[in-house]
């Protein structure tokens, strides 16, 4: 019998793999209903669906292999880097989805919540309070009318698998619906910043550097204490807090 591997887990879900299937036990059956609809709905390559229950999704193993890691080397050629900025851009050009995603929060509860959160990460001494204001102003640039694209909504760089320089599957769709096109490409380019021309060239299309580097600001601000909090390391080398001080 195949080992069960833990992928990720925390008191909001947990992804197992089995083999050559992935199990997401998700505590929101809401997520993994947006997950089904934005992986039928994608124009890029998706895991396969084998069944779903209420809180489970089962979805095969993709091939290919990422790019890297938040926090760890980063791998694969300029053309690999490039493929996943088209692969990007072909998402963002699709027919919208029905739904708002994590990127399409509006500008006044964005703000709002940010601010929320730089005032805990001080008050509960998470971070100095000079680099907390500095990347508030830094996240200032993100917070403009953008006109909604489909957008995956969590685009880590371990959710985008290339083989041979072309990508061959992407996951986790749980945050995916209409949003802004560069909080993808931030949050693919987070931590690997030297990668940001490859992705753009295969993007194709001329974007505000400045406003993908004010999404840095903004994910990474709103992601320590809760990575903190469940266990996770935000300030290993690399990581969201290392992002945080290169706005410095």
């Amino acid at each position: 019998m195949d080992e069960v591997e833990v992928v990720v887990a925390h008191s909001e879900r947990a992804t197992l793999r089995v083999g050559a299937v992935f199990l997401k036990v998700d505590a929101d059956p809401a997520r993994l209903d947006v997950e089904v609809e934005a992986m039928s709905l994608a124009p890029v390559p998706t895991p396969e669906v084998l069944w779903r229950k209420p809180v489970v999704l089962a979805t095969a193993a993709v091939r290919g292999t990422t790019l890297g890691r938040l926090g760890g080397p980063s791998t694969g050629s300029p053309a690999a880097w490039a493929a996943a900025g088209a692969a990007i851009r072909a998402l963002h050009d699709a027919p919208l989805p029905p739904r708002p995603g994590r990127a399409g929060r509006s500008i006044a509860a964005l703000s709002a919540e940010l601010d929320a959160e730089c005032e805990a990460l001080v008050a509960n001494g998470f971070l100095p309070a000079d680099l907390v204001a500095r990347n508030r102003e830094v996240a200032e640039v993100a917070l403009r009318p953008w006109t909604p694209a489909f957008t995956h909504g969590d685009l880590q760089i371990a959710h985008v698998f290339v083989e041979d320089d072309e990508v061959v599957g992407i996951i986790d769709w749980s945050e995916a619906g209409q949003g802004d096109a560069l909080y993808d490409l931030a949050t693919f380019t987070l931590g690997h910043e030297k990668h940001l021309d490859d992705v753009l060239a295969g993007y194709g299309t001329d974007v505000d550097r400045d406003v993908i580097r004010a999404w840095w600001s903004v994910r990474s601000l709103l992601a320590v204490r809760w990575l903190i909090e469940h266990g996770f390391d935000a300030a290993a080398p690399g990581c969201e807090i290392d992002v945080l001080r290169s706005r410095m």
